[in-house]
């Protein structure tokens, strides 16, 4: 009775210890906690100052884990503490005690927070000063640690409006400034930060900042400006209209004040917090603020310009009709300069110096600290750099007039402004550089770009002004005039050609002069080096004795920068002496200068302590020296060599070292290498193994190269560790390490098929299964080619050519039939290598052709084979004449017949191929069959289709006029599908004959002009227009841009929806919707992304915008393609898309709150799926704009965002992918 009752209750007594252990765990560590910090707040009340600072400082370091927690006693006597160590008497026991409440923000309850916020408010208003500023620090610190308001918690919420309702309270204290002050500081940190959740208080915010901008004290208003400016980016437009009406009030008074001139900085900041919402109201403030440019302050002056540069930049389409007087006014006040006469000579210079002291003494009673212009003449210089920098439109226009202004204004006395004028010069060099899809000068007679025209005419000017300056003390000046110069020699290749004896003194003054900088010296280097790159070598040979031995000393600096900046250079200057390009008509001697360029750069070379870039730089230098100089380094280039071969078995160096051999063996030199190759080729071998792709590829070149140039040197020995590692590289997982492994194969068996003997069980299977991939194509697979026509011509190995062609037709026959499906491009890369193969050996290849037919004719041939053999007898047929294979016309016409549209296919294209080997015999079969056979039209086309783009012009010629005709009655075919056809095959014809055929064509439109149809009535004529176009605009952007004022209005009008092109279709009881305006819309939308990317600078942004915005409510495929271009517009035109955020959002959050009706079926539900993850990349892209960060609609739209599970979860995944690919928006081809 007692032993089974026993075992329960153990059992019972054990269970109940478990849980109360389980329960009391938690309980146990949070008392530990409790009893810490226990001790540290005992600890923090002693009167010694150093435990009181040691109990602080633990205190800290343990808040920063994030495993602890406090119950709520800690909690409160831990507050209480801190707040009262505000007012220790030691300052770094307060200022560890601030530090503490940023991590303690997020370790107690909401209501403790409160509490800290009301003792640090309260305390901001005491008397005592020193707890003012660490209060004051205490807030900051609370404000900073406080979670973003999109992730959804109230204590963000409830502590900003705790803070600001008293902070408010704490400005209107006009008797206390220094309380003003620090409430104002903190209250822009709140709105920089959090203005979202202060919203509610934004308009009692606004009414206590705007008298402040009236105050005596000039901080008050400098701190009122700047809450203002943050409060712009976020407030509704009711309340930012309430500003600049307000402004504008004060600004139209007409008396100028000390206020006036903080109303129009407040102007300027605003515009570049909140830009786009200062455009509507432009038409009133610039009138008024040019008036005020005539009013004789120049503080007021340089605001209005800094206030005019904010507009320019951050409103550029309100201020294209402002540009023309601000430019002008820029160009007066840039040479404002009241108290100094530039036109006085040298002379006047001298007299002035030697005057007695009485008259210097009457000059020193007037000061430059008086004289304020200099800031005039800075701010209009920055205004006239966002003009440049906003309007390439305007580009020849500036050349005009502010270029030479600017080149004038070199001269000018003050350091800062002078190179602020640089920089503007340097703008407008940058904006000079074509942007993408421009032709250059030499395609398609194109003309050079009228500003690059321009700009060389200038140069003499430019030179004129500056190299003087490249000789005067001031670095930062000299540092400025390499800057433009260095953007200069990169934007105009050869256009200081003629001034380059002007220009070397003053590179060789900044390296050689002592008081030179670090940057000085690399910017001189960095200048020298473009301007070797960017000019023929004749134009330096006069100059080298001058400029080589300081660049020398500088490759011996001991500040690695200047030493790796200095080999580069060295590198070039090798390069210069004695290109290889052009060997022949050198007469320059490069013995003199051999001796130094080597023993500086092998210094250096041989150095171990060095930096990694230096090491780099130096082994890259010497490649340089011994593929140019080689002949002329006599004993020392062996043991030159054996370093190189010391620095390939170094794991850091190895990779330089590659390439620096590469260089080496593609001499023409023919560098003796005999003593270095067969450890050189050995340690090379071993990097084929290595788990490092790019040093696997150059290390494949280098081999590729050495094989090629020193074959007679190889035994096959050496060539073994080579050999063996080459089976791995074979694969389809990386195309392009195969293309190179491949390519060294075809170079060994050409030069030294001995050391292949071996190949047949090792390498060869894993390129035979690389065929049969479908990844294979274009580069690699005419690597494959090429191989197997060297393996049968030089018989590197033992296999022959009815073996190769075996193995490669093996898994498509018969027994050998491969148990996976073949993919289809396999078939086209085995044909390829049957070809090639066939070529190769003619005579075994008559055979082979003959099984071919025999294949197809065969009843029992399945149709992967007849597929197969169909493409490989085009393909042979392509490279040699079947004119003697009488039955293969009636093969290929009874393969029309099939039932299986792939054999058809390969039929036609082998009939294509088989008629460019004989156009002779085959071309006038292939037209009568066209003209004669209806049913096999469309094949028989594109077998034409074959042979035009195949066959070469001067073959074609003479039957140019009976294809054209053919071609021309076959274009109103009923089937789109041919017609289509028709069309290829006439734009292939034309380029055979461009000159007599594209006006033929041309008189063929009704209209006689290609861009006219896309005012064709027939909807279809429009659209392939719109192809057309959208074709020219990604192929040959340079063709059309100047057509764009013309095309955009038509392209535009297509993006809108017809409702007359809208129908209903009955099927059965339901009703369905048609709209057959869907497809030309959407061949407009994606010429428009096209031309984003080829033709930006040739678009109004603004009106561009006003269709993407159509867009993004149109149907789903519209929708789909004006997502990616937003977020495409949010990488080019941030400052457009901002302006119109407003009017972006609401489709967005469309998109991603709609919900598929219940019931719809799967495809809905899909496709709804893809639109939000869509918009949700466009929304991804908008956030990254860091004003658009701070506007009220996306805050409200990022909450929505994150208060819903499912859509947060898709933006969040969205966001890693952007972040992981560096690329925050989708790239799209739509040629």
């Amino acid at each position: 009775f007692f032993a089974p009752r026993m075992s329960w209750c153990l059992l019972l007594h054990a269970d109940c210890s478990l849980l109360l252990e389980l329960l009391s765990r938690e309980e146990i560590a949070m008392a530990s906690v409790s009893y810490h910090i226990s001790n540290l707040l005992e600890k923090m009340t002693s009167t010694d100052k150093d435990f009181r600072f040691m109990a602080t400082n633990d205190l800290m370091m343990e808040l920063q884990k994030d495993s602890i927690k406090l119950d709520e006693d800690s909690e409160k006597k831990v507050v209480a503490m801190l707040l009262k160590l505000l007012e220790d008497k030691n300052g770094e026991v307060q200022n560890l005690a601030v530090k503490c409440l940023g991590p303690l923000v997020n370790k107690v309850k909401e209501y403790q927070v409160e509490t800290m916020v009301d003792t640090l408010c309260s305390n901001m208003m005491s008397e005592k000063e020193p707890l003012r500023d660490i209060s004051s620090m205490g807030l900051k610190t609370i404000i900073a640690e406080l979670p973003p308001s999109s992730t959804g918690l109230s204590l963000t919420v409830n502590v900003c409006k705790k803070i600001t309702s008293q902070l408010i309270g704490a400005i209107g204290k006009q008797e206390d400034v220094s309380v003003q002050l620090e409430a104002l500081d903190i209250l822009s940190d709140m709105l920089s930060r959090l203005s979202g959740t202060l919203v509610s208080f934004h308009a009692s915010i606004l009414s206590s900042l705007l008298p402040l901008l009236t105050s005596s004290r000039l901080a008050v208003r400098k701190r009122a400006i700047i809450a203002l400016s943050h409060l712009v980016s976020s407030c509704s437009s009711a309340l930012f209209t309430q500003l600049a009406e307000h402004l504008l009030a004060e600004l139209s008074s007409g008396q100028v004040t000390s206020a006036t001139r903080t109303y129009i900085q407040c102007l300027a900041t605003i515009s570049r917090q909140g830009g786009h919402r200062v455009g509507e109201h432009l038409e009133k403030i610039i009138p008024l603020v040019v008036k005020y440019c005539s009013v004789e302050d120049d503080e007021l002056r340089e605001y209005c310009f800094q206030a005019f540069e904010a507009f320019v930049r951050r409103c550029p389409k309100e201020m294209s009709c402002h540009i023309s007087t601000i430019v002008k006014l820029c160009l007066k006040y840039i040479t404002y300069d009241p108290n100094y006469n530039y036109d006085a000579d040298e002379e006047d210079e001298d007299d002035s110096m030697d005057t007695d002291n009485e008259e210097q003494e009457s000059d020193d009673e007037y000061s430059d600290d008086d004289d304020m212009s200099w800031k005039v003449r800075r701010s209009s210089a920055k205004c006239l750099e966002a003009v440049i920098s906003t309007r390439r439109d305007l580009l020849l226009e500036l050349y005009g007039s502010v270029a030479p202004a600017l080149v004038a204004r070199f001269r000018e006395r003050e350091e800062n402004v002078r190179t602020d004028i640089f920089l503007a010069f340097i703008a407008l060099l940058r904006q000079t550089r074509a942007p993408p899809g421009h032709l250059a000068p030499t395609e398609y007679g194109a003309k050079e770009d009228p500003a690059l025209s321009q700009l060389k005419k200038q140069v003499p000017s430019i030179v004129k002004a500056l190299h003087k300056q490249l000789k005067e003390k001031s670095i930062k000046s000299r540092q400025g005039c390499f800057s433009l110069l260095t953007e200069l020699a990169s934007v105009a290749p050869g256009a200081l050609a003629d001034h380059i004896p002007a220009l070397i003194p003053g590179i060789v003054y900044s390296l050689t002069d002592k008081s030179s900088s670090s940057n000085m010296k690399i910017d001189a280097l960095s200048f020298l080096y473009v301007l070797l790159c960017n000019h023929p070598p004749e134009v330096f040979h006069p100059h080298i004795k001058i400029f080589l031995p300081p660049v020398v000393r500088c490759t011996e600096d001991p500040f690695y920068k200047i030493t790796s900046e200095a080999l580069l250079v060295t590198q070039q200057i090798v390069k210069i002496v004695r290109p290889l390009e052009k060997p022949t008509s050198m007469t320059f001697d490069v013995r003199p200068y051999v001796k130094d360029l080597f023993s500086a750069t092998l210094q250096r070379l041989k150095a171990a302590d060095i930096d990694q870039e230096v090491k780099e730089r130096a082994i890259s230098c010497m490649g340089y020296i011994i593929c140019h100089l080689g002949d002329q380094l006599g004993a020392d280039l062996q043991p030159t060599l054996q370093i190189f071969l010391d620095r390939l078995k170094n794991e850091i160096t190895r990779f330089s070292a590659v390439k620096a051999l590469t260089l080496i063996t593609a001499s023409p030199l023919k560098i003796d290498l005999r003593p270095v190759l067969p450890e050189g080729i050995q340690i090379l071998g071993s990097f084929l193994r290595k788990n490092q792709r790019a040093l696997k590829l150059s290390t494949l070149s280098a081999l590729t190269v050495l094989v090629t140039n020193y074959s007679d040197s190889l035994k096959p020995s050496m060539m073994e560790s080579v050999v063996n590692e080459l089976p791995a590289l074979i694969s389809e997982s990386d195309v392009h390490v195969s293309q190179m492994a491949i390519a060294l194969l075809t170079c060994m068996t050409k030069v030294c098929p001995s050391s292949l003997t071996k190949i047949g069980g090792t390498v060869l299977p894993e390129v035979l299964h690389l065929v049969h991939s479908p990844l294979l194509q274009g580069g690699a697979l005419g690597a494959i080619v090429e191989l197997l026509q060297a393996l049968v011509v030089n018989k590197a190995s033992n296999i022959s050519y009815n073996e190769l062609v075996k193995s490669l037709t093996g898994p498509f026959f018969g027994s050998q039939k491969s148990a996976e499906p073949v993919h289809r491009q396999s078939y086209y890369s085995v044909a390829k290598c049957v070809a090639a193969l066939s070529t190769a050996c003619p005579n075994e290849a008559s055979a082979t052709i003959s099984n071919f037919i025999q294949e197809v004719k065969a009843t029992r041939t399945s149709e992967s084979a007849r597929i197969l053999s169909f493409l490989c007898l085009g393909e042979m047929g392509r490279s040699m004449n079947l004119g003697g294979q009488k039955e293969l016309k009636t093969v290929i016409l009874e393969a029309f017949s099939s039932s299986n549209d792939e054999v058809k296919s390969a039929a036609s294209c082998a009939l294509g191929n088989i008629c460019v080997g004989n156009l002779k015999e085959y071309l006038p079969f292939m037209l009568k069959e066209i003209g004669s056979q209806p049913k096999r039209q469309y094949l028989l086309l594109h077998s034409l289709k074959e042979v035009i783009s195949a066959s070469t012009a001067e073959k074609l010629k003479p039957h140019v006029e009976e294809i054209w005709a053919l071609l021309f009655k076959h274009c109103e075919c009923a089937e789109e599908g041919t017609r289509n056809v028709v069309a290829e095959c006439l734009g292939k014809l034309t380029l055979v004959n461009p000159a007599q055929l594209l006006p033929q064509l041309k008189k063929q439109l009704s209209s006689g002009d290609f861009l006219k149809t896309l005012q064709d009535p027939d909807l279809n004529v429009r659209r392939v227009a719109l192809v057309m176009f959208n074709s020219a605009a990604h192929n040959k952007p340079a063709l059309i841009r100047r057509l764009l004022g013309t095309v955009l209005p038509a392209l535009y009008k297509e993006t809108q929806i017809r409702k007359e092109l809208i129908r209903e279709v009955e099927m059965g009881p339901f009703k369905h919707t048609v709209d057959d305006g869907l497809d030309i819309r959407k061949a407009a939308f994606e010429c428009m992304y096209t031309l984003l990317d080829s033709c930006l600078d040739g678009l109004d942004i603004f009106d561009f915008l006003n269709h993407v915005e159509e867009g993004l409510k149109d149907h789903y495929d519209i929708r789909m393609l004006t997502f990616i271009m937003l977020a495409r517009l949010c990488a080019l035109s941030p400052a457009a898309v901002t302006q119109r955020l407003d009017r972006l959002v609401e489709p967005l959050r469309a998109t991603c709150t709609t919900k598929v009706k219940a019931g719809s079926v799967k495809q809905e539900f899909e496709k709804q799926e893809e639109l939000r993850r869509s918009a949700m990349r466009a929304v991804a892209a908008l956030l990254s704009i860091k004003e658009i960060q701070q506007s009220p609609v996306m805050v409200d739209f990022a909450s929505l965002i994150h208060s819903n599970t499912e859509m947060a979860t898709i933006f969040e995944s969205i966001q890693k992918d952007t972040s992981s690919t560096a690329c925050a928006t989708e790239t799209m081809d739509t040629s």
